[in-house]
């Protein structure tokens, strides 16, 4: 254990005497947050108070688009609407904590009104959200003076012995209900709470930023070991008690310092001084930190063992930095691209980074939303890892 120490705070002393560290790591990232945030604020939509829940009506009759109209007017919900959803992408949708809820009309919900056998509606929601119960509350209330109307065309139409007087009798009823003499307003909730918009920009380019020119450093440390390697202080290394493993362990431990080190000052300076909220959780916010860490040491060990010089190493710095991020989201937010790029663009451990990152920051969501994200960030962590022993293996034999 001594000897892997030694060999980390040797490379962190090299590292910290070089100006790139100061420059990738801290001056360069608050800079460029600083400026995406500044650039892209001004195009950012107000915030909506109102809880996003997915609509999708499978029914197309009178009465479901008449409770369409009722929850498009609620003051506590906001319907998010595509005709290209499904009932897997709405599902999947609220899973992700993008949606608070999502309501599913299914076909023929209209005539099973009209003929007194009423269908049920499919309500998706994570109960383990509090913003599932104010929606489902919400959407009861709206069923209610639904069904208010509908009895009341019913009434009429027995009273006067005239089917055709229902319709007339419910659009009626239906419409004094759209201007409830009640209404409910919501101040917070744990899907959405009213954000400005330049806050809501750089919560999106404050962990890019910090991602990116973390594996853009990486080329201060792939350079100590790559000069180890030319100067043969390696192979002299080797003739000693120190094991491979303990080097490699040495390197890596060193990186991570480093990465983990930028990650915490960026942070705190993003809490502080941006108002960036990584704090709201911050045991969420340090567990993705830590695995994000772990994940780019990894990729900075494989880098310093695979190139051979210095010119090298500073080129496979920068092309992951350019790749991972443009994939990941650290450009341009993968909500607001493709569901096809999303899916490519999470082959780049920057885009589960960003999301257990934004996951806190931006949806307020808890601990758990950062359990996937971060369990991926381990798997490629490791994978790096075990790539660069074997590589180095292979190289020092």
């Amino acid at each position: 254990m001594q000897r892997i120490l030694d060999i980390a705070v040797k490379d962190l002393t090299q590292i910290l005497r070089n100006r790139l560290t100061f420059l990738f790591l801290l001056i360069m990232p608050i800079a460029f947050t600083l400026l995406f945030g500044l650039a892209f604020s001004g195009n950012a939509p107000a915030g909506d108070p109102r809880l996003p829940v997915g609509f999708l009506d499978q029914d197309g009759g009178q009465i479901s688009t008449e409770f369409r109209v009722l929850l498009l007017n609620s003051t506590v919900i906001r319907l998010d609407e595509q005709a290209s959803r499904g009932p897997s992408d709405l599902e999947k949708l609220v899973s992700d904590g993008k949606m608070a809820a999502a309501v599913i009309i299914p076909k023929g919900y209209t005539q099973s009104i009209q003929d007194g056998t009423t269908m049920k509606l499919i309500f998706l929601a994570d109960s383990s959200i509090t913003a599932s119960q104010t929606v489902e509350g919400e959407i009861q209330a709206a069923l209610n003076r639904l069904a208010s109307a509908v009895r009341i065309g019913q009434v009429v139409s027995q009273v006067l012995a005239d089917p055709a007087t229902f319709q007339p009798a419910f659009n009626s009823a239906a419409s004094a209900w759209e201007q409830p003499p009640v209404k409910i307003m919501v101040t917070s909730s744990e899907v959405v709470r009213p954000q400005n918009s330049k806050i809501m920009s750089l919560a999106n380019s404050s962990p890019s930023m910090m991602l990116q020119f973390a594996i853009a450093g990486l080329l201060t440390a792939a350079t100590i070991i790559v000069s180890e390697r030319k100067t043969r202080s390696l192979q002299r290394l080797l003739t000693t008690a120190t094991s491979r493993t303990h080097i490699l362990l040495g390197h890596y431990l060193a990186i991570f310092g480093m990465v983990f080190g930028q990650f915490v000052l960026l942070i705190l300076f993003g809490q502080l001084a941006l108002k960036v909220n990584y704090l709201h959780q911050p045991f969420a916010t340090l567990l993705v930190a830590v695995t994000a860490a772990a994940c780019i040491s990894a990729i900075g060990l494989l880098i310093g063992v695979f190139a051979k010089s210095e010119e090298q190493a500073i080129i496979f710095s920068l092309l992951p930095m350019f790749i991972l991020s443009g994939l990941g989201g650290a450009w341009v937010p993968l909500e607001a691209t493709s569901a096809t790029f999303q899916a490519v663009g999470h082959f780049s451990p920057v885009a589960w980074a960003m999301d257990g990152f934004k996951n806190v920051t931006v949806r307020l969501l808890g601990i758990e939303s950062v359990l996937i994200p971060s369990a991926a960030l381990v798997g490629y962590a490791l994978f790096f890892f075990l790539l660069a022993v074997w590589r180095f293996r292979r190289a020092s034999e």
